[in-house]
């Protein structure tokens, strides 16, 4: 999700360069390490989740980025900006969750979500991927957690693990066949960064609690959608 207002900030991109070098880099799986750190504390992701979301992950993907050649950038930006907003309710006005046993707590247990849901939760991320650029780990982390009452540091586990896959490889692949000039070089420091933040990422959440780690992803949703707003104002 920040890869878009970084490249479009920091080396003056537009918009559908900037989502289509977003797409490439997080086809290679730069999120494993963050898997591992999350699967290390115990909070485990149900391959059966990951499966489902991928799935919808996938046909969402090639519908955004389908949709995205129609669009302006200006357009892009303020749908940008909406999309963030949207995402930003949903884990402020999130609900608490039901108090649970300490084994409860220790175990996390699964609770039963439907093939259904998870898919179409997952070609919202794949959509908003697509179409936007995000990698679509922030909509999951966001809708597991806000709609779904999935523990925050597992909902983040989770939408590391399906981007680990390649799902963003049919919208980036649509991005390149439709004549998008993507720096290679770019991409390949990216990728390079992308891995190395993650592991430090995934290390540093597992030291904070579930509230401090809603907190700072209100903040970092709040600042992307101000920047992105200020860019689509001018």
């Amino acid at each position: 999700g920040i890869l878009v207002p970084l490249l479009i900030l920091l080396i003056g991109k537009d918009q559908h360069v900037a989502q289509g070098i977003s797409l490439v880099a997080q086809v290679v799986p730069t999120s494993l390490s963050g898997v591992r750190n999350y699967q290390r504390s115990g909070h485990h992701v149900p391959l059966r989740w990951v499966i489902w979301l991928a799935v919808g992950f996938c046909a969402g993907g090639i519908i955004g980025a389908l949709l995205a050649t129609h669009v302006t950038d200006r357009a892009l930006q303020w749908t940008f900006v909406g999309y963030l907003a949207i995402l930003e309710a949903l884990v402020v006005l999130r609900p608490p969750r039901p108090k649970t046993t300490a084994a409860e707590t220790e175990t996390e247990v699964d609770p039963w979500l439907s093939w259904a849901t998870l898919a179409a939760i997952g070609t919202v991320a794949g959509w908003s991927s697509g179409f936007l650029g995000i990698g679509g780990g922030l909509a999951i982390t966001a809708l597991m957690a806000g709609v779904l009452q999935v523990t925050q540091h597992r909902a983040q586990a989770l939408s590391l693990a399906v981007t680990a896959l390649p799902v963003t490889l049919p919208a980036a692949l649509l991005y390149v066949q439709q004549g998008t000039e993507l720096p290679w070089l770019t991409i390949v420091s990216l990728v390079i960064g992308l891995w190395i933040g993650t592991d430090i990422g995934a290390r540093g959440a597992n030291l904070l609690s579930p509230a401090r780690l809603r907190v700072i992803l209100i903040i970092v949703i709040a600042g992307m959608a101000i920047f992105m707003a200020s860019k689509a104002w001018r």
